[in-house]
């Protein structure tokens, strides 16, 4: 199982020396790496075992309630640059995406009643144990960004693309009021990009240099305390 490819490996668009300093620190880590990967698959095959009734509920809920898939599936970007899709609960009118900003704000008319909910305590993101399954997410993690942001980053916030993307992280929970901080924007994606990208990236460059499965265990009771 190789989690973490070679320094020769990886796509030339990493290959810088901010990104160099992170993959060496990685790099004497790779049995923690393993063991992260087998924990990520184990416990995501549980869970989702576990919650198919809750699956089930939710999917008639979000049909009831409004037109359109029961699923939303977005493009991202994760582990070295890779583009997947992945999964959420649809929270939002059809097409929402196509007639407005990639970002959602607080009082977002695009959000439905029911999905105000789903976000509210992240239920929405039940379905990325999928995408955790077959490897393109981790439990913890950096946060995928969209293609055009990816684009925006620093040659040193690249180094967050050595790793999978995760459904939380200390970032996101420090930034859980995000969509509140977006709300009053003129430019919600000029604010992102300019301002609130490069704090979240202070966060997980912090938790690459200080991986450990011990730390991921935390964020992840952290996040669970944070959604009670």
């Amino acid at each position: 199982m190789m989690v973490l490819r070679e320094w020769e490996d990886l796509p030339e668009f990493m290959k810088n020396e901010r990104v160099k300093e992170y993959y060496d620190i990685l790099s004497q880590k790779r049995v923690s790496l393993v063991l992260k990967r087998i924990f990520d698959f184990v416990l995501g095959f549980m869970l989702l075992i576990i919650l198919s009734p809750l699956f089930i509920i939710l999917s008639v809920i979000i049909k009831v309630d409004s037109k359109g898939p029961i699923m939303f599936r977005q493009t991202r970007v994760t582990q070295y640059g890779k583009r997947f899709r992945i999964f959420k609960f649809r929270t939002m009118i059809n097409n929402a995406d196509k007639i407005g900003s990639q970002i959602t704000t607080k009082d977002d008319a695009r959000i439905t009643r029911v999905g105000r909910l789903l976000r509210k305590y992240r239920l929405d993101e039940i379905p990325q144990l999928f995408n955790i399954i077959v490897g393109d997410m981790s439990f913890v993690g950096t946060r995928p960004e969209v293609p055009k942001f990816v684009e925006k980053y620093t040659d040193e916030m690249k180094a967050t693309l050595l790793l999978p993307a995760g459904v939380t992280s200390d970032a996101s929970i420090q930034y859980k009021d995000e969509e509140l901080l977006l709300s009053d924007a003129s430019d919600v994606d000029d604010l992102y990009i300019n301002k609130v990208l490069p704090e979240k990236m202070k966060y997980n460059l912090k938790w690459l240099k200080e991986y450990n499965l011990i730390n991921d265990m935390k964020t992840m009771i952290r996040t669970i305390k944070v959604i009670i």
